[in-house]
């Protein structure tokens, strides 16, 4: 009987994978590194052999120790990065390096390459742009496509398919070239409430006239829970399953782990005031709504990009994990930053917030816009600001900023969350999901920054099963997607605002938005 789910998720640095059965339980998980390169500055690129690849050993991995033989797994789903992957009319690899190796053909999400292309496009003010905040992200496809066609004109002139990297593993499951409706309306401004989808006139607009040829790329799209097909003998070969096995449109990973927490309301009225905050190297704010709310800096509104009949909308913070990090490395006192190491940091902090209570390093101010500002200000030049630093270079000092960027980081959640506010969004809850869970300092200042409950669900691993919801679904376990949110979802723990300490932060977030104002002042002084 078929009725288990593999799930597969293609992060940054590594593919991870996770057996689940019917009831959402995580069996086995494993993972595997990913290599990436880095040529030159805000440049990032991947190998799609070697994720390909790393996904194929973390699910035997993972099926070995489940001990779940290949016949009783009805589906897999793959989420993944929004990364841009180029083949050729036969399907090989083909460089989008500067450095012309066609084995580094994929544009990893981060990078920054395109920013000139995005500031261009989103000049043109044309009507598609609603759906995406008004403007484009340089980490969104099409900026990265015209990059292509402008700086490397043979990988444009060779081109057969560019995938984004769900859809890549998908046709290399499959064989099937079809999309997810979920990747090309959240990356490559395909307004699926619309027909046709695709916009020529924006496209022309863009430069790219060519790219549905050159791309390979359908006018129709497959709904999340809905099954690409079944796994080629190849490619069962290569993850130790069987051809029996279907395989489920690919997602955004971002909306895999907010379907991961929201599953479990996603059939009634708390649905909308929920939202998800998928927190890791970068952060994004994701919810869904009956009716389209469009504003800007906002990721959408995109239609069905997961639930049927609802729109998804995104916020975001370019760096939060990788801001601590940062944080960590710069320091004096700090190091490479490991996990051993924030903790030692967190438990200091702990301390150091029992002696001298809510005033803990109260002159120093952050502004986390490190990598840009996703949310609410949709400007990747805007960069991050200390103020208040003096000449400490004690473990304690790196301990008092790494805390005020802890803060920083709510602060900026706060902004995200007031800006969708004036939209129409109205929030009670906040799940969270992702690495930031175990970090007690970010849990607590989400509450108590924000005002909301925060809820964390009891599994680790809301991206996987988010996923695997909708594995379960193109493999017929369950029979919709709201179904198998209602069967799958984990239990969760809900932790409420400290009213007392929230009016402390409430003087943070005016010094915040004067800091705000007080940096587009310098940059405005010629």
């Amino acid at each position: 009987m078929r009725d288990h789910v593999v799930a597969v998720d293609i992060g940054t640095a590594s593919a991870r994978a996770g057996v689940f059965d019917r009831e959402g339980r995580l069996l086995a998980k494993a993972k595997h590194p990913i290599a990436m390169q880095r040529l030159r500055e805000n440049h990032a690129e991947h190998d799609s052999e070697d994720i390909w690849g790393a996904a194929c050993k973390a699910v035997r991995a993972a099926l070995a120790e489940s001990g779940i033989a290949a016949d009783r797994v009805a589906a897999v789903g793959f989420d993944a990065t929004c990364s841009l992957v180029a083949r050729d009319a036969e399907g090989r690899p083909l460089t989008v390096s500067t450095g012309g190796d066609d084995r580094f053909d994929t544009i990893v999400w981060l990078d920054h390459r395109a920013i000139a292309e995005a500031e261009e496009i989103s000049a043109t003010g044309h009507p598609a742009l609603l759906y995406s905040g008004g403007s484009l992200s340089p980490e969104m496809e099409m900026p990265k496509l015209m990059w292509l066609k402008r700086h490397l004109p043979e990988t444009w002139r060779r081109a057969g398919y560019f995938f984004d990297l769900a859809d890549f593993m998908t046709w290399k499951a499959t064989g099937s070239a079809a999309r997810s409706r979920c990747t090309l309306t959240a990356k490559w401004n395909y307004l699926s409430h619309e027909t046709p989808g695709w916009q020529q006139d924006f496209l022309a607009q863009a430069g790219l006239d060519d790219l549905l040829e050159r791309g390979g790329l359908p006018h129709e799209t497959v709904a999340a829970g809905e099954s690409i097909g079944c796994l080629t003998p190849e490619a069962a070969s290569d993850l130790g399953l069987d051809t029996g096995c279907h395989v489920a449109a690919g997602l955004i990973d971002a909306y895999a782990g907010a379907f991961g927490v929201l599953g479990g309301v996603a059939d009634g009225g708390a649905l909308e005031r929920s939202v998800a905050l998928i927190g890791g190297t970068s952060s994004c704010i994701v919810s869904f709504a009956a009716d389209p709310k469009p504003g800007r800096s906002l990721w959408g509104p995109y239609y069905e990009a997961v639930l049927p009949g609802h729109w998804l909308v995104e916020g975001g913070q370019s760096a939060t994990g990788a801001l601590l990090d940062h944080i960590v490395r710069m320091h004096a006192a700090g190091g490479e930053p490991t996990a051993e190491l924030h903790g030692r940091i967190i438990a200091r902090v702990q301390q150091l917030r029992a002696e001298q209570g809510a005033e803990l390093a109260g002159g120093l101010h952050v502004l986390p816009d490190f990598h840009g500002n996703r949310s609410p200000l949709a400007d990747p030049h805007a960069t991050g600001v200390v103020s208040g630093l003096t000449l400490d270079t004690s473990f304690d000092g790196l301990c008092r900023l790494y805390w005020r960027s802890c803060v920083a980081i709510a602060l900026g959640i706060r902004h995200i969350l007031e800006t969708m506010d004036g939209y129409g969004y109205r929030f009670e809850t906040l799940h969270v999901t992702g690495g930031h869970v175990h970090n007690p300092l970010l849990l607590e200042l989400y509450a108590d920054v924000t005002r909301c409950q925060v809820v964390v669900p009891e599994t680790q691993d809301a991206v996987l099963l988010g996923t695997a919801m909708t594995a379960a679904v193109a493999g017929g376990i369950h029979a919709g997607l709201a179904a198998a949110g209602q069967a799958m979802a984990a239990r969760a723990l809900a932790r409420h605002a400290d009213l007392g300490t929230s009016r402390s932060y409430d003087r943070d977030y005016r010094r915040f938005l004067a800091m705000v104002r007080h940096r587009a002042e310098l940059l405005s002084i010629s």
